[in-house]
């Protein structure tokens, strides 16, 4: 099961990717890269041109789904990089 968040973090990185993000009050250790990926684009514009509601084109995003521990319990989380702002948020944790 995964649960949708969109909690800034702060992520310290290491040869380009994170080691370790702070969430809610405590500090994560990665254990390892699950997946990484790259979106360029506002998908969604292309299928609503007209909607005029949605916000300026954000950029390049960056995903990253990692396992990580606060201590013993480890669990997967999806970190996500904004280029535009420099923003990490926490996207999804999954159970």
């Amino acid at each position: 099961m995964t649960r949708v968040f969109g909690d800034p973090v702060q992520v310290w990185s290491a040869q380009g990717r994170p080691v370790r993000f702070a969430w809610r009050g405590r500090l994560y250790t990665v254990r390892r890269v699950l997946e990484h990926w790259v979106a360029t684009r506002d998908w969604w514009r292309e299928q609503l041109p007209d909607e005029q509601d949605l916000p300026d084109a954000v950029g390049e995003r960056e995903y990253w789904r990692v396992e990580a521990t606060p201590e013993r319990e480890i669990g997967v989380y999806e970190l996500r990089y904004d280029a535009a702002t420099g923003a990490w948020t926490l996207s999804r944790v999954w159970d």
